[in-house]
């Protein structure tokens, strides 16, 4: 696969267990990160998939509204450079959009991104939504995610099981929606990902 460097002034990635961990980083700190994208607003589904039986084995959101953030439900990446509150990540640039597609990508699982573009008024409402959900226990992460789209215009229908790959089937049906794949080579644990963004210089992936 043909590859790309990334660069991103960044410390070391770190690990944080599963489940309903509560965290809130001051509000400096999440002034401090916020960006705000140039792209139109939207709201992204990610899907960890097994590789070979295709299981689901994660679910997120990428939001861009009026800032753009990721609901990481029960998710085990962070970074010391990214704020968090309750399972929402703060600042998400596009590097740090890379980091989080690249720690998930390995050899045993790809990622799916999946796109529809909303109006600022409903990504905002997204990311309020995602707020106030607060903390996700383990495995509830396509749970947490359907129901914070079921409050979203448009997004009503939103399954809301524990199925990843359900809630991927449905939100492909939705009109306008733009697929990605994301795949790699990394070692099943990581490591090399964590190597990687302690350096400041990640692999990316052609988009």
């Amino acid at each position: 696969m043909k590859r790309r460097f990334f660069l991103a002034a960044a410390a070391p990635a770190l690990l944080s267990a599963c489940g309903a961990k509560h965290v809130w980083d001051s509000d400096e700190a999440v002034r401090a990160a916020r960006f705000v994208s140039s792209e139109p607003p939207s709201i992204t589904l990610f899907t960890v998939i097994g590789i070979p039986r295709g299981e689901g084995g994660h679910s997120a959101l990428m939001i861009n509204g009026s800032q753009r953030v990721i609901f990481d439900p029960a998710g085990s990446w962070n970074h010391p450079y990214i704020p968090e509150r309750n399972d929402v990540l703060y600042g998400i640039t596009d590097n740090f959009k890379n980091f989080y597609i690249d720690y998930h990508a390995r050899e045993t699982y790809w990622v799916a991104e999946d796109t529809v573009f909303v109006s600022r008024e409903v990504a905002d409402l997204a990311i309020r939504r995602a707020e106030a959900y607060g903390p996700v226990n383990q495995s509830f992460c396509a749970v947490a995610t359907g129901r914070v789209l079921s409050g979203v215009p448009g997004f009503e229908a939103s399954p809301t099981g524990f199925s990843p790959n359900k809630l991927r089937s449905w939100f492909l049906t939705l009109p306008g929606v733009r697929s990605k794949r994301h795949m790699d080579g990394d070692p099943a644990n990581n490591h090399n990902v964590l190597l990687r963004q302690k350096d400041g210089t990640i692999f990316g992936y052609n988009r």
